[in-house]
């Protein structure tokens, strides 16, 4: 038996209501441009919209004009999507809360998740939204996630609750260490002083 191996997120499709308040909310409150446009190619009653997430990945939307916006909270039964979450900069994420309130969007406030910091909103059919930042650079060469399981198993190692900045600092050392060479024969901590 093999697996079918992925390599990351193709793409996210959501079901929205009409047109132009899917371009309003994507483009207009995330900043997601609007990349490409055709009709759903398994139903001619509907539109394919793609937004650019920032990464060059594509979310997209099937829209019909006669779904009416439906303002609830979006399911949360098993199966069901809970949230998605979206990463931001250091520096927007410092205007986040402002921004959101500017526009009266209800939100949680910040979070601070241990390794990242997050603020939830929903969008205007109910999906919860997150915008999120992490606390941490990889190095080079490395992603987040191998910063996070690192982080992880120095969490679990020590008995502590949840990742936080010291594990991410301790597991950023370690990757250093291992991927990068040194003449040094030490590379412990020293004092020059």
């Amino acid at each position: 038996m093999r697996k079918l191996q992925t390599q990351g997120v193709h793409h996210i499709t959501l079901t929205g209501a009409d047109r132009q308040g899917t371009i309003d909310f994507w483009e207009g409150v995330l900043g997601m441009p609007f990349v490409f446009d055709q009709p759903n190619l398994d139903d001619p009653d509907e539109g394919h919209l793609y937004f650019d997430p920032g990464d060059g990945r594509l979310i997209t939307i099937f829209t019909n004009e006669t779904r009416a916006p439906v303002h609830d909270r979006t399911p949360t039964d098993p199966g069901c999507v809970h949230h998605i979450a979206f990463n931001v900069s250091r520096a927007t994420w410092l205007q986040v809360e402002q921004r959101l309130n500017d526009r009266g969007i209800r939100h949680s406030g910040p979070k601070d998740r241990g390794f990242m910091d997050s603020i939830y909103f929903k969008d205007p059919l109910g999906l919860l939204i997150e915008l999120a930042t992490y606390k941490f650079e990889p190095p080079l060469g490395c992603s987040h996630a191998d910063v996070m399981i690192e982080a992880h198993r120095i969490r679990v190692a020590a008995g502590d609750h949840h990742i936080a900045e010291v594990h991410l600092a301790d597991a950023i050392e370690r990757l250093v260490e291992r991927r990068q060479m040194t003449l040094s024969e030490n590379r412990g901590p020293r004092d020059p002083y």
